[in-house]
């Protein structure tokens, strides 16, 4: 789709309504936002004020009656973002595209399985929408980074992992052979929960060696627990330099809604649309 054939699809009130619904940068795309963000967390407030038993024998008629206004309103307003995007589908399947189907399902939900809306609660996932609202973008960027992180250290995690898990389960097993039953482990998967628990520094202190190659064996496991902690934590934090190291705009693409776009960019490095 080229950019002049993109400017025709969003032309006229489905334009205004991208600019109101999709962009912070006018008087009435904040004030849709924050008055959005304040439903969001009224309706939340109410789901959770709901299930207690007092309120809900009380105001419960009232407060389910106020849920479903707030699941209208939330269908409406998900309806119009997908009319005035180019592209619905990809909205649709972005991260806050499911976030907001997921806000207004659990009400509809609740007709078939009985107490279904108290999932409503995840509506607050949708408060996320104050970072843009209000120019925190800097806030947005830097967890952005850190999510981007994540990913890119995820191959480097999960070997990390998987070592960890071999190490857990022959630590566990020679507890075991060290301690037996009589001191309380009973089996290796009982040994092998002790090895996590102290390694992950957790220690609940249900099951604890008595002999002294026990407490021996235990004291190694704590030291590598420390030493163990940190190894994730450099992968991610290396990661998270190479995310910093280039800055994107908050820029929103009329057409696909996709965002991560260089700071200078003209068009829409995914479908090729003019950024507005």
């Amino acid at each position: 789709m080229s950019p002049s054939s993109d400017k025709r699809v969003l032309s006229g009130w489905r334009a205004r309504l991208h600019e109101i619904i999709y962009e912070t940068d006018t008087a009435a795309g904040r004030l849709f936002d924050a008055s959005l963000i304040a439903a969001i967390v009224v309706s939340v407030v109410l789901v959770m004020l709901d299930s207690v038993s007092w309120i809900n024998e009380s105001y419960g008629s009232a407060i389910y009656a106020a849920e479903w206004f707030f699941t209208g309103i939330f269908t409406v307003e998900y309806v119009l973002r997908l009319v005035c995007v180019a592209r619905p589908v990809k909205y649709a399947s972005s991260v806050f595209g499911v976030i907001d189907l997921m806000a207004i399902i659990p009400s509809y939900l609740d007709l078939l399985v009985p107490g279904g809306r108290y999932l409503s609660v995840v509506r607050v996932l949708r408060v996320l929408r104050i970072f843009r609202t209000f120019k925190l973008f800097e806030y947005m960027t830097e967890g952005m980074y850190i999510v981007q992180a994540i990913s890119a250290s995820r191959k480097k995690i999960s070997v990390f992992l998987i070592a960890v898990l071999t190490l857990v389960v022959i630590l566990g097993s020679l507890m075991y052979l060290i301690e037996g039953g009589e001191n309380g482990f009973t089996s290796i998967p009982k040994s092998v929960y002790w090895a996590i628990v102290t390694m992950t520094t957790v220690g609940y202190g249900d099951i604890a060696p008595k002999s002294t190659l026990g407490m021996g064996l235990a004291s190694i496991v704590m030291i590598l627990g420390y030493a163990i902690l940190a190894v994730p934590t450099g992968i991610v934090t290396v990661e998270m330099v190479h995310a910093s190291a280039s800055r994107k705009s908050s820029q929103a693409c009329p057409s696909c809604c996709a965002e991560g776009h260089d700071i200078d960019a003209v068009h829409c490095k995914f479908c090729g649309s003019r950024l507005n």
